[in-house]
């Protein structure tokens, strides 16, 4: 029966943008329990067929229900599938795009010609455990037509692909000498992906670390880590700038828009206990509402010095400001913080494929 390939293609696309989602945030999609160790098992071999397989099956099953997919070649029935050019149109360039360790082949190439799904083919594969798992999975999937359940299983598998490449090693794009209007379209498309709060926070370091090095300032940049809190850690911010151990700003950099309560915690919980003299809100500009400025205002008229700012427009009058010489430190200590082994690779390819996008095939990878 036939297969959508470009629908197939979208979904895959958007949700696994989802399940990155759930990684960054270290959630995972709710699954059935019965069904974790099958899912388990068949991530753990070494037959990369079987979750590739799984994957035609389950968009095979949420196109179409009448679709049999434990017959994956056409000329096995009515109710039978192309599971073959649904892999060479969807399946396995998703995952090639997306950098998912997986075979370069069709999937069906790991199982006889005409292969049947179900126990028979048992005596043919070399990983029965992990073909079993499969079975089990692909039964599932059989007796399951609702599209709730159906989604939530997708998701799932997705998550376990998304998981399988945290542990792969993603080549970051290099980052090339570019124009400050091209610095400005990669700024704008990093913060623009979502990432945790990753790109906000290593963009802003990157420039801190490279006014410091450029001018040569005797600072200490240091930064929190996502989602450690900066009262538990004693941090003044997200960033803090100190010199001899006192520190002389604090920065926080936040994705949301920022509220008048939000101003006023900060003030009470970080800026007066700690005496900061000046603290920095890298805020998404266009959205601070005006109660926030207001009290922003207050404090600044008490002597405080609080005060907003937009990161592309900070970076961009910092880069043109320091020349050649403060972009090329910049590119670098931008690409060491995302070469950290604590960067998310859906992060990294985040950052590929914004750098992709500016550059083309001139890119080169390190």
């Amino acid at each position: 029966m036939p297969i959508d390939y470009e629908a197939a293609g979208r979904l895959l696309e958007q949700t696994f943008s989802e399940c990155e989602n759930d990684l960054l945030r270290q959630v995972a999609p709710k699954i059935q329990a019965e069904l974790q160790q099958p899912f388990e098992t068949i991530f753990a071999s070494r037959t990369q067929a079987y979750r590739e397989t799984l994957v035609g099956c389950t968009i095979a099953r949420i196109q179409d229900n009448n679709i049999n997919i434990r017959l994956p070649y056409v000329k096995q029935g009515a109710s039978a599938y192309n599971g073959r050019t649904l892999d060479e149109r969807a399946v396995n360039p998703f995952l090639q795009q997306h950098r998912i360790p997986c075979s370069r082949g069709p999937f069906l190439s790991a199982f006889r010609r005409g292969v049947q799904f179900d126990e028979g083919t048992t005596r043919g594969v070399r990983d029965i455990e992990g073909y079993r798992a499969f079975l089990d999975l692909v039964g599932y999937l059989e007796k399951k037509g609702e599209d709730r359940l159906l989604s939530q299983f997708l998701r799932y598998l997705l998550f376990m692909f998304a998981k399988l490449r945290e542990a792969a090693v993603v080549p970051l794009t290099r980052l090339r000498r570019i124009s400050l209007e091209q610095y400005g379209v990669l700024i704008s498309g990093l913060l623009a992906t979502p990432s945790g709060g990753r790109f906000p926070l290593l963009l802003v370091v990157a420039a801190f670390t490279m006014i410091k090095e450029f001018f040569g300032l005797n600072w200490e940049v240091a930064h929190q880590g996502i989602n450690v809190a900066d009262a538990a850690a004693g941090a003044g911010g997200d960033v803090t700038i100190s010199q001899d151990g006192r520190t002389l700003l604090a920065a926080e950099i936040t994705e949301r828009p920022l509220d008048r309560n939000r101003v006023v915690s900060t003030f009470n919980t970080k800026i007066a206990p700690q005496g900061i003299g000046d603290y920095l809100f890298f805020v998404p500009m266009v959205d601070l509402p005006e109660d926030a400025r207001v009290q922003a205002r207050q404090y600044f008229a008490q002597g405080h010095e609080v005060n907003f700012l937009g990161v592309t427009d900070w970076i961009l009058m910092s880069l043109a400001t320091t020349g050649a010489g403060g972009r090329k430190i910049f590119n670098e200590k931008l690409m060491d913080l995302l070469d950290g082994p604590e960067i998310p690779r859906s992060v990294k390819m985040g950052w590929n494929t914004q750098v992709d996008r500016l550059l083309g095939v001139s890119a080169t990878r390190v």
